[in-house]
């Protein structure tokens, strides 16, 4: 009998051990922060220190918010708090500074600090983009794929065990291609976080899917095309955690053809996931559709000519649905200051994920 015990004990370890993490990105002003469902996250990584003099650094400002995310373990005893650096714009000197020993030694030793400092778990690294062009103006080289396994290294010696390392990856072919050396940094790091959208973007002419889980009849960049990818080389797929976006992009002068999708545009702004549902209103002149191919949701409004894409509570419970069926590592979202505090798609998500 006490064997009999001591395996289901085992089995429910290994279970719990196993269950895909929920990682939510905050880049805010810590406005209504307390407000949202840290209970349900597993993660919450905190957005962007910069690299300046071979250094991360972070705005003094900042640093209330920091504390107030670590005292959330309060509510959350699981809840890990990382901070990032880097970020759409913020890498521009990424590619010479880790080009160097003693950028990557002087950056490491400034990550350890600061993670003693604000009593934070990890580092994320979200350099955009290694080996591939990113912003204008930001430097890149065919050996950032290299130097980011440098730094990586870098970082782990100066970090031991006791912190935890995940970094972000663009979701196109060019980006997992090019700028990692896979079979040299998994070992090193916790996971990776494919950045599963804007696969359409500011400066795409054409209206898609930006967040599609499936690729489909027009559009070949998604979550699984990604995924897939990354199984061919062999990374670990229990490391691997796919995004969701809680924001939407809308695209101005595009014709109704297909209801907007797949047609000549111009990107115009975002909106929070939060604001859909008084956005995105027949009142207002919006159609809404799914296109089940791609497990995508997107509005057209033919009196303003403009074309939204996004995800809703039905595409964010498939890629859940799909973490689970994939051995994923986990879903991670950009951001949770886009959320409904309440009932929002991070509820959403965590019912998909958790469910029976």
């Amino acid at each position: 009998m006490r064997s009999v015990v001591i395996v289901a004990w085992l089995t429910l370890l290994s279970a719990q051990a196993q269950q895909p993490l929920l990682i939510g990105y905050y880049a805010g002003d810590g406005r209504n922060l307390e407000e949202h469902r840290i209970e349900q996250l597993t993660h919450l990584i905190w957005c962007f220190g910069h690299v300046r003099n071979d250094s991360m650094v972070i705005s003094p400002a900042q640093d209330p918010i920091i504390a107030r995310m670590v005292r959330m373990k309060a509510r959350n005893p699981d809840l890990k708090v990382l901070l990032s650096v880097g970020g759409w714009g913020g890498c521009a000197n990424c590619s010479e500074t880790f080009a160097r020993e003693t950028g990557r030694r002087t950056f490491a030793a400034s990550v350890r600090a600061l993670l003693d400092l604000h009593h934070a778990d990890g580092i994320d690294l979200d350099w955009e983009y290694p080996a591939v062009p990113g912003p204008p103006g930001h430097s890149y080289s065919d050996a950032d794929r290299h130097h980011f396994t440098l730094l990586v290294r870098e970082l782990r010696r100066a970090l031991g065990d006791r912190y935890e390392i995940s970094f972000a990856a663009g979701g196109t072919d060019e980006c997992l291609l090019k700028g990692f050396e896979w079979d040299r940094i998994m070992p090193l790091v916790d996971r990776m976080h494919i950045m599963s959208y804007d696969l359409v973007h500011g400066y795409s002419t054409t209206t898609g899917h930006h967040t599609p889980l499936y690729a489909c009849t027009g559009q070949e960049l998604s979550a699984d095309g990604a995924v897939q990818l990354l199984d061919s080389l062999q990374v670990p797929l229990e490391k691997v955690v796919i995004g969701s976006a809680f924001y939407v992009r809308i695209w101005k002068d595009v014709a109704p053809v297909n209801n907007g999708l797949f047609q000549p545009g111009t990107f115009s702004h975002s909106i929070s996931a939060s604001a859909v549902d008084t956005t995105l209103t027949a009142e207002r002149g919006w159609s809404l559709f799914r296109d089940k191919e791609a497990c995508a949701a997107y509005a057209y409004n033919s009196a303003a000519r403009q074309f939204a894409t996004y995800d809703d509570p039905a595409s964010v419970a498939a890629k859940a649905g799909y973490v689970r069926s994939k051995g994923l590592g986990g879903i991670m979202f950009w951001q949770l200051i886009d959320d409904d505090p309440v009932n929002g798609l991070l509820n959403t998500m965590h019912r998909a994920l958790r469910s029976p």
